[in-house]
């Protein structure tokens, strides 16, 4: 299983354009280490837009689902440090998912991603019944492809320091991410086997779609060693 834990959190963003720069050194810095630090998270991946929005996709993988409401975690967000009180401002439209892992196939992480938000339209049990057999499986076994994960939001966040900074904060229902090496393999999904269409069509609602690049990822083993 690709994803190292039963959980993830999923984070969707914009930041102010001018604030960019200093955004990533930040969360490269100084952001990443603090959280991988925290007992329970193994490995956090930035993604950047490279078609659609927004312009920033994070994913925490962590053990599981309670290190999400951990004290250790929450005491994190309820005492920033200076450094992350100022770029919490520049946040827009944060997208803030506590999930659990409910599929996970492939070896590997591709640099390259589709990200789909959705909701199920009526019967949850149809659509992951089509995924199951249809989909999930088989796509890391597509040249180009490597592996795809779906997630569900499982933890209702707790209001915090951070999020106060930065405004409240929007859910996640579910999430599907296709990873590979090739681009055009992962673009090529949104007019194959996870269309819009093809996602309507099988009980998805309020579908987002978005293709990424990773930018830098930092896993908790490098933070012991």
């Amino acid at each position: 299983m690709p994803l190292l834990g039963k959980a993830a959190m999923l984070l969707t963003f914009d930041i102010e354009e001018a604030a960019i720069g200093e955004h990533d050194d930040w969360h490269t810095h100084e952001h990443f280490p603090e959280r991988l630090s925290i007992p329970g998270f193994l490995r956090g991946t930035r993604w950047v837009s490279v078609r659609g929005s927004p312009r920033y996709a994070v994913i925490y993988e962590v053990d599981r689902l309670e290190t999400l409401g951990s004290e250790a975690y929450l005491k994190r967000l309820n005492n920033p440090t200076p450094w992350t009180s100022k770029m919490m401002t520049h946040y827009r439209g944060m997208i803030r998912g506590l999930c659990s892992v409910e599929r996970s196939y492939g070896f590997g992480t591709g640099h390259y991603s589709l990200l789909i938000r959705f909701k199920p339209a009526a019967d949850s049990a149809a659509l992951i019944n089509w995924l199951d057999d249809q989909i999930l499986a088989r796509l890391p076994l597509k040249p180009g492809l490597a592996g795809v994960h779906l997630l569900r939001g499982a933890l209702a966040a707790t209001m915090t320091s951070e999020q106060r900074i930065r405004g409240v904060d929007e859910n996640v229902d579910w999430a599907l991410m296709a990873t590979g090496y090739e681009p055009q393999a992962v673009a090529d999904l949104e007019s194959a086997e996870l269309s819009t269409g093809e996602l309507h069509a099988h009980g998805c609602a309020s579908v987002s779609l978005a293709s990424y690049r990773a930018a830098y990822s930092l896993s908790a083993e490098e933070i012991d060693a």
